[in-house]
C-alpha cells in the first residue's frame, strides 16, 4: 500500500466506521468514545455544537490534520511495518539508501532522483539525538532537513545552512529541558516527540556512487547519554501504534489524528483549531467513533471531508503563482511560515509532503502547457528550451525530473532515465544559438537529440524543476512567485 495511494484516498476519504484508537501508556487519559464525551458535556451544561458547526469544524480539522495523517502513513512504512515493501530501519538508526530512486520507490509521492537519500527517524521520547556530519568537500552539496509531525520543517544542517565541516548537533523533543553541552554546535527542537531527519547527498554522475558512500558513511546518530558517556535515562513507554492502510484511513481519518496529537503539543496558533476540534469529540485521549453520531452529523463530517479536500485541490491550483505554466511558490516552511495557515501545508503536503523551504530549495511544478491545456504523453510530443545564459539560477544544482501525472511516482523508461540535471550538461547538446532544449515524449526523439531526452509516460505527465540552494540575488527565482528569472514555458512539438 502506497502512501501516494493513501494520500489519495485521505482527500477522497468516505468516513464510516470506527477503529478503537489504542490507549498510550503515560500519554493523555483513557479513550472516552465521542457519543459519551457529547452526554457528559450536556449533563455539565457545556454546549453541543450544532450540525453546521460539526460540519464546519469537521473541514476545518481534515484540512488541519491532513500533513499530520499522512506524516503517520508515511512512518508507519518506514519505521513501524516491516511487512509494507518500504521499512527501513528502525527509529534512532541512520538508514543510508546508497542510490537514487526509481519508479520502485513508491512511499513517498514525488521523490527526488538527483540525490541518494538517508533516512533517521527519532523518537525523542526518552532523551535527545546527536547527529553527526563529516566534512563534505566544497563542491558537494548537502542537506539535512528536519521536520516534526506537524509537517514543520524546523531546521537544517548542511551546504547552505551549516557550511561543509564537520559537526555535531543536538536534535531535542518538545518537553525537553536542558542545556547545550560541550562540543555541540547547534541545538534544534522538534515540535512533536516523533521527527524526521531527510539527508539528501549530490551525485554527479554514476561513477560517483562509491563516493558519495563515504560521506553516507560519516553520517551518525547516538542518544545524548551516549554522546557524553553518561547512563541513559528510563526509556519511554511502549506504544501500540494503530494499523494503517487505505481502508481504515477512509473510515477512522479522525482517529488517526487524534493518536498523532498527543505526541503533539499545541503550539499558540493552534488552541483555536484544537478547542474547536475538542468540542465535537476529536482529540488526544478521544476515541472518534462515528457510527455512535446519529445519521444526520454523519452525513455533515463526511460531506465536511470532501469538501475539505477540494479546497486543498483548489489551492494547490490557485495558491501559487502560475508562470508560463509551471506553479511557482512556497508551500513548506516552519511553524512561523505557515503562522495558522493550515490550507497553505495542506497543499504541500498533497503537493509533495517533505518539501523543503524556498530558501533551500524551489519546486515550480507544472501539468500543463501554458494556455492551461494538460500535458499528456499519449497524445502529443513535448520540448522546453532554456535561452542562452538562462539556465536555472542555483548555487549548488536544478534537475527537471518526469513523473506519472496521476500518481505522482516516477516512470518506468527504456533508458531508466528520470530526470536531466545540470551535472548532465557536458553531455547534454546546446542548439547553435547556445540555448539548450529538452525533448519530453514518451518515444526516443532519435539517436541525434536522446541525449536530451526526459522519457514521459503514455498519459498524464508532471513535471517538477528543482532548484537546489537557489541564488537569492538577480537573476533569481526569488522571491518564490515574483523572482526575476521565470522557467521557460513547455511548447507542443511538431
Amino acid at each position: 500500500m502506497t502512501v501516494v495511494k493513501q494520500r489519495q484516498a485521505l482527500v477522497s476519504c468516505f468516513v464510516c466506521g470506527s477503529l478503537p484508537l489504542m490507549a498510550l501508556a503515560g500519554y493523555g487519559k483513557p479513550a472516552v468514545p465521542v457519543a459519551q464525551a457529547a452526554k457528559m458535556d450536556a449533563v455539565a451544561g457545556l454546549p453541543v455544537p450544532g450540525i453546521a458547526e460539526v460540519k464546519t469544524i469537521a473541514q476545518e480539522g481534515f484540512i488541519y490534520g491532513l500533513p499530520i495523517v499522512m506524516n503517520y502513513a508515511v512512518m508507519n512504512e518506514y519505521i513501524l511495518n516491516k511487512n509494507s515493501g518500504q521499512w527501513k530501519a528502525p527509529f534512532n538508526q541512520i538508514f543510508n539508501e546508497a542510490r537514487v530512486f526509481t519508479y520502485q520507490d513508491t512511499a513517498i509521492p514525488t521523490p527526488n532522483s538527483d540525490t541518494p537519500y538517508s533516512l533517521l527517524w527519532m523518537d525523542l521520547r526518552a532523551e535527545p539525538q546527536v547527529v553527526s556530519v563529516p566534512l563534505v568537500e566544497n563542491k558537494r552539496y548537502y542537506s539535512v532537513q528536519l521536520i516534526d509531525g506537524n509537517t514543520f520543517n524546523y531546521g537544517y544542517i548542511g551546504s547552505r545552512a551549516t557550511g561543509h565541516e564537520a559537526g555535531d548537533y543536538l536534535i531535542v523533543g518538545p518537553r525537553w529541558k536542558g542545556e547545550q553541552p560541550p562540543g555541540i554546535k547547534q541545538v534544534f527542537r522538534s515540535g512533536t516527540d516523533f521527527s524526521l531527519a531527510i539527508f539528501r547527498t549530490q551525485l554527479f554522475d554514476p561513477k560517483d556512487l562509491p563516493n558519495v558512500e563515504k560521506v553516507q558513511a560519516g553520517y551518525r546518530t547516538q542518544p545524548l547519554s551516549a554522546y557524553l558517556k553518561q547512563p541513559p535515562p528510563p526509556a519511554a513507554p511502549p506504544i501500540n501504534f494503530p494499523k494503517i492502510d487505505k481502508e481504515l484511513v477512509k473510515t477512522n481519518f479522525f482517529d488517526y489524528l487524534a493518536f498523532a496529537l498527543q505526541f503533539a503539543p499545541p503550539g499558540p496558533e493552534e488552541i483555536a483549531i484544537r478547542a474547536k476540534l475538542a468540542s465535537i469529540g476529536i482529540g488526544p485521549g478521544k476515541m472518534f467513533s462515528i457510527k455512535d453520531l446519529p445519521p444526520e452529523r454523519q452525513a455533515a463530517i463526511v460531506l465536511a471531508i470532501k469538501e475539505g479536500g477540494a479546497r486543498i485541490e483548489s489551492y494547490l491550483e490557485a495558491g501559487q503563482k502560475n508562470i508560463n505554466g509551471w506553479k511557482v511558490g512556497s508551500l513548506f516552511g516552519n511553524r512561523e511560515f505557515y503562522n495558522g495557515d493550515w490550507l497553505k501545508r495542506a497543499a504541500g503536503a498533497k503537493g509533495g509532503i517533505f518539501g523543503n523551504d524556498a530558501v533551500e530549495a524551489m519546486y515550480p511544478l507544472t501539468k500543463t502547457l501554458a494556455s492551461g491545456e494538460r500535458l499528456d504523453g499519449a497524445k502529443h510530443k513535448y520540448k522546453l528550451t532554456f535561452p542562452k545564459d538562462q539556465l536555472p539560477p542555483v548555487n549548488a544544482f536544478w534537475s527537471m525530473t518526469m513523473y506519472n501525472g496521476t500518481t505522482q511516482l516516477l516512470i518506468k523508461n527504456p533508458i531508466n532515465r528520470y530526470l536531466i540535471n545540470s551535472p548532465m550538461l557536458p553531455q547534454l547538446k546546446k542548439n547553435a544559438d547556445g540555448s539548450l532544449t529538452l525533448y519530453i515524449q514518451k518515444d526516443s526523439p532519435g539517436k541525434g537529440k536522446e541525449a536530451n531526452w526526459l522519457p514521459a509516460p503514455d498519459g498524464p505527465i508532471y513535471m517538477v524543476m528543482r532548484l537546489y540552494w537557489p541564488k537569492a540575488t538577480p537573476p533569481s527565482i526569488l522571491p518564490p512567485g515574483t523572482g526575476s528569472w521565470k522557467p521557460p514555458a513547455v511548447m507542443q512539438a511538431q
